[in-house]
């Protein structure tokens, strides 16, 4: 059975086409800068081709997608016949999924009902939905949701403190994201430091344009730093994350903006890139910062400041911490990110080897050897756990 994976991100796509009966990848890509230029990179076993080619929104990307696995020169497949199904990741799930689904009409429409609680990623989660049934019509397609991960955190964490009429009548509390990436780079840290899954307290950071930090006690998710919408918790690419609830009437009134206005400034336009005033891609602040940029300067000690925030509280409700995951693009590629966060978490017992840590994109322990908390960085393979679910989902 072939898979192929479509995770489609607020700015980015990547693909993979896997054959589920040895778990093989035959081919990988990420479409990158979506909305901004465009720019394919398309992975085969022996060899990466790099393409500029203009990607001006996520159904375009797509379509750039299925043309380079026909391509004669670097496809993989000759025909659309040779894709058994599509899994999709899909962002928001509300209360309705807690486990992956083959789409239907109903599916569909559930997901779409969801796109108000998740803007920049369930429009576009569609987008790989629709246009993959346009050219694969007969392909069973199938939604792996980001929120089933964080199904199992308890009520004092997902409960929000408003009215709890609010919850029973519109299911408004914390939901979580980002969960087969959190999943899998567990999983992982749990066989790279030879110890039981089960027995360990993890703090995973998933650290990319969108970002989220995950308690993992025991296997299980027991808090995650998203809530109701991926707008909640760290500063992100163009996400405010965090922010006293009351800025949202103050802009109103002062800028003379609707409610819904705003929310999409903090959804857009600010983060990163409302900070710096530079961009929302984590290298071009980088850039900036060391070109003597100021606003870029304060926009990454923002962001680190906050993950650190965040790791300390969870290894404070875990009642300890074993390791510190760092993963996604800015988590596997950004040595200079992680060393800002660790440095604020000497104190839990994380020491870091800026020799181990001077690494990209590979699966590393870049600890001290006499660390009493592990540092990680593990690449994410979120496209392999729901290969495995949507060959799960059709098998029943």
């Amino acid at each position: 059975m072939n898979v192929l994976v479509l995770n489609c991100g607020s700015s980015s796509l990547k693909y993979q086409l896997l054959d589920m009966d040895t778990e093989t990848l035959l081919v990988k890509g990420l479409c990158e800068r979506i909305g901004i230029d465009g720019f394919l990179k398309h992975s085969l076993p022996d060899k990466e081709h790099e393409i500029d080619v203009p990607m001006p929104d996520h159904e375009a990307a797509v379509k750039v997608v299925l043309d380079v696995l026909l391509d004669s020169r670097f496809g993989v497949i000759k025909s659309m016949d040779e894709i058994h199904a599509v899994g999709h990741r899909v962002v928001h799930g509300g209360e309705e999924f807690s486990d992956s689904v083959i789409v239907n009409e109903a599916v569909e429409k559930a997901i779409e009902d969801c796109c108000e609680l998740a803007p920049l990623h369930n429009p576009p989660n569609l987008v790989g939905i629709r246009a993959c049934k346009k050219v694969m019509p007969n392909v069973p397609q199938v939604a792996v949701f980001d929120t089933a991960f964080h199904a199992t955190m308890p009520e004092k964490a997902f409960l929000y403190a408003v009215p709890y009429e609010m919850y029973e009548k519109h299911k408004i509390r914390k939901y979580g994201f980002h969960g087969t990436s959190h999943k899998y780079v567990s999983m992982r840290a749990a066989e790279m430091m030879g110890k039981p899954y089960e027995q360990l307290k993890l703090v995973t950071c998933h650290l990319g344009n969108g970002a989220s930090i995950c308690a993992i006690d025991g296997g299980r998710s027991v808090d995650t730093s998203m809530g109701l919408t991926p707008l909640e918790g760290l500063a992100m690419g163009t996400r405010s994350g965090d922010i006293d609830a009351a800025v949202i009437p103050f802009i109103m009134q002062k800028e003379n903006l609707t409610a819904a206005q705003v929310v999409d400034i903090l959804n857009k336009k600010s983060g990163m890139l409302g900070v710096s005033g530079v961009s929302s891609d984590f290298r071009d602040v980088t850039d900036a910062k060391n070109s003597g940029n100021k606003r870029a300067e304060a926009a990454l000690d923002v962001f680190c400041y906050r993950v650190a925030q965040y790791v300390g509280s969870y290894a404070a409700a875990m009642n300890g911490i074993d390791a510190v995951v760092f993963t996604a693009g800015v988590g596997e590629n950004a040595a200079n990110v992680r060393e800002w966060v660790c440095e604020y978490l000497t104190f839990l017992g994380v020491e870091i080897d800026p020799a181990k840590n001077n690494q990209r994109g590979k699966a590393i322990d870049f600890s001290t050897d006499n660390a009493k908390v592990r540092a990680l960085a593990i690449p994410t393979n979120e496209e392999l756990v729901i290969a495995r679910d949507t060959k799960q989902a059709l098998q029943g």
